[in-house]
């Protein structure tokens, strides 16, 4: 007497012959986003095209640049552009930029780091009275101000050096990174400083191995802020230096431009020769950055 087994129907015996939601969700996910592929080159085109425009333009010649136009593949490359730059003393004006650059993010971090902390951990009429003078700074332009300032600088006898571009671009930037470190300072749970407090630390030791590890994420974030405060600055150094020993590359732009023309070609290997460093440091920094716009930095 045989005995018959009933076989346990497989997916595509199935009544109905309908497949399983797992499978059906997978092949879904395999079919191509035609809009995401298309958004996507529209958004390629969008920042490829200046771009590419920007790069052909520093190995064009002037007169061919004027004729041919800014998108034409250039006939007649040529790297003298960039020799021009170096010449009008480019890598000067960069060298100087980066100098109050890193001068300028060094003060912010210092001082809005411990500002951020005594605002947090200090509740004293005093210390709210510092953090509102502090957002007071917020509405006030640099440009309502820039004659004060330059009567400040010019009694210090720091009229046309690189300190006085420093100090009032990082006092301007103050206001807004000690508003982002606070809020990022105030994250940080106080179960963990009651844990170093008990611990035996001072306010020194909690602020140095708990409150900077924790806040990497708003220290990066102001770092590229005053970076890109420093590095664009223009106001400051049109009014507050005059020699070029102490001209950076927003004014060092300034040497293509004459008097009835505009080197465009050299102008934008200006350009590029300053965005280098920046590309350059953007490599080393990019994933502190990200971490640090999404506020994930240490946590």
């Amino acid at each position: 007497m045989s005995v018959h087994t009933a076989e346990r129907p497989t997916s595509q015996q199935r009544p109905g012959g309908r497949r399983p939601a797992a499978l059906r969700w997978r092949a879904g996910r395999q079919r191509p986003n035609v809009l995401g592929w298309l958004g996507a080159l529209v958004w390629l085109a969008i920042v490829g095209v200046p771009l590419y425009a920007l790069l052909v333009a520093t190995v064009q010649r002037s007169e061919n640049y004027t004729a041919e136009g800014p998108l034409t593949p250039p006939s007649d490359p040529t790297l003298d552009n960039y020799v021009k730059a170096v010449e009008n003393g480019v890598l000067g004006f960069v060298l100087n930029t980066a100098v109050v650059t890193v001068a300028v993010v060094a003060i912010v971090l210092v001082l809005a780091a411990m500002t951020g902390f005594a605002v947090v951990r200090s509740r004293t009429r005093w210390t709210s009275g510092v953090f509102r003078l502090f957002l007071l700074g917020l509405a006030i332009p640099s440009q309502a101000v820039i004659i004060p300032v330059y009567l400040i600088i010019l009694e210090l006898g720091l009229y046309d050096t690189l300190t006085a571009i420093v100090l009032p671009t990082a006092a301007f930037a103050l206001p807004v990174c000690v508003l982002i470190l606070v809020g990022s300072m105030r994250d940080i749970s106080e179960e963990l400083y009651e844990a170093m407090a008990l611990d035996g630390a001072g306010s020194v030791r909690t602020f140095l191995q708990l409150v900077v590890p924790l806040s990497r994420s708003g220290l990066s974030t102001i770092g590229v802020y005053a970076a890109l405060q420093a590095w664009n600055g223009f106001l400051f150094p049109l009014i507050l230096t005059q020699s070029m020993e102490s001209r950076v590359i927003t004014m060092g732009l300034y040497e293509f431009q004459g008097e009835y023309r505009v080197d465009v070609p050299g102008l934008l290997t200006a350009v590029v020769l300053a965005t280098v460093p920046l590309f350059i440091v953007y490599l080393f920094a990019r994933r502190s950055l990200v971490q640090g716009m999404m506020g994930v930095g240490g946590k």
